[in-house]
Parts: structure tokens; sequence; C-alpha cells
């Protein structure tokens, strides 16, 4: 029942970390995925990268997981800041979802406290309130996390998720950014429901149609 799936990632490299490998188990059933980066988080670029590094490693990470170049949507909102935006923010997910009219959304968690994250997710429920939402796990910014939807993966689905994070040289500082991390958490996942592997989410709104 589902064919159209769209991602909402306030910066690059948060769908990857939230569903990276959802989006490949799903790209592999034959779904289309959309991703849209909200933010290339220019100002956070690390000393020594371009200021459109993470445009770069986006393409490069969404490729991995199997995301048509066409399927991927960049904005340009200022990183930290999107609380400013918020009107424009919504505008351009209605938009998106009359173009797209996604079955499923996967968007941060509504416990996420990153103030970008935060107001993705809030703007996202206005914006998308008739659809099933998935909120993501981001860990290091949910103050808390309700475990009520799993999505199982296999190895397969793992790996690509792992390289498509390795595309993202310029973020290999963050602490969280290591495949012994990816993995453990997959594996704590799979373990709450008996399986290898999976993925984790909020269910923030699911209708059967």
């Amino acid at each position: 029942m589902i064919k159209n799936v769209l991602v909402l990632a306030p910066h690059t490299d948060d769908g990857e970390f939230g569903c990276g490998g959802t989006i490949a188990k799903f790209i592999e059933e034959g779904k289309n995925i959309f991703y849209v980066a909200f933010s290339t988080a220019k100002k956070s670029v690390p000393k020594g990268y371009p200021e459109n590094i993470l445009e770069i490693e986006v393409k490069e990470s969404t490729k991995v997981l199997g995301i048509l170049p066409e399927n991927l949507i960049i904005l340009d909102y200022e990183v930290r800041r999107f609380s400013e935006s918020r009107q424009q923010i919504l505008d351009n997910m209605i938009r998106l979802g009359n173009q797209i009219k996604p079955d499923i959304v996967f968007l941060p968690s509504t416990f996420d406290t990153h103030q970008d994250h935060n107001t993705i997710s809030k703007e996202g429920f206005r914006a998308f309130k008739k659809t099933t939402m998935l909120g993501y796990e981001i860990p290091w910014n949910n103050l808390t996390f309700n475990t009520n939807s799993f999505i199982i993966l296999t190895e397969e689905h793992l790996s690509k998720k792992v390289e498509s994070l390795k595309c993202y040289k310029s973020q290999t500082f963050r602490h969280y950014a290591n495949e012994k991390f990816v993995k453990s958490l997959a594996v704590t996942r799979g373990a709450q429901i008996g399986e290898k592997y999976a993925e984790v989410f909020e269910v923030i709104r699911y209708l059967i149609k």
C-alpha cells in the first residue's frame, strides 16, 4: 500500500541516521523515496572544507542508498534558525506534499530537542496531518523516545546505511558518526523484537486505508 515515501531531514545526514536502513529496504521493495534536506548547515562546516561540502556529501550518500538524484531536494535554510522561517518551511512542505502525495512521511521525533529538528517535526505535523507519519530516532537529541514501531532490517540494509554515512567525511569528528555506534543501535532495536537488526520509530500518526 506504500508507494511514495517522503523523508524530511532538517540537515543533511539526519535522514540517513534516522531511517537510512529503512530507505534502503523500501528502495529494494520498489518504493519511490523522496528526500528533503532543509539545510546544508554552511555555518557549521568544519575548517578546511568548502562551504558546499555537505551538499556534495548528501548527493553521494543518497546515491549509495539508491535515491534517484531527481528525488533529492536540497533547501537552504540557515542552521539553528529554522524557527524564524516557520511559515516558509510549512509552505514548502505543503507544496511538496501536493506534488509528491506521500503515503508515509518520516520526520524527526516530537521529542527531538534540537531547535531545527523541533521546527521540522511541528511544521511537518501541520503539513501532513492527513498522512501516516513516523518520527525517527536521533538518540543524542531525544529527551525520551517512544519505541512503538519497528522496521526489520537485513545485513544488506544496514550495510547501505553505514556506507551512506561514510560519505560524510566532513562529519567524522562527531562522536556518534561511526560504524560501531550505528550497528550497535540497530542490534539493540532488533533485540527488542527478536530480530537481528531494526530501526525504531515513534508513531505520530497512523492511517489505515
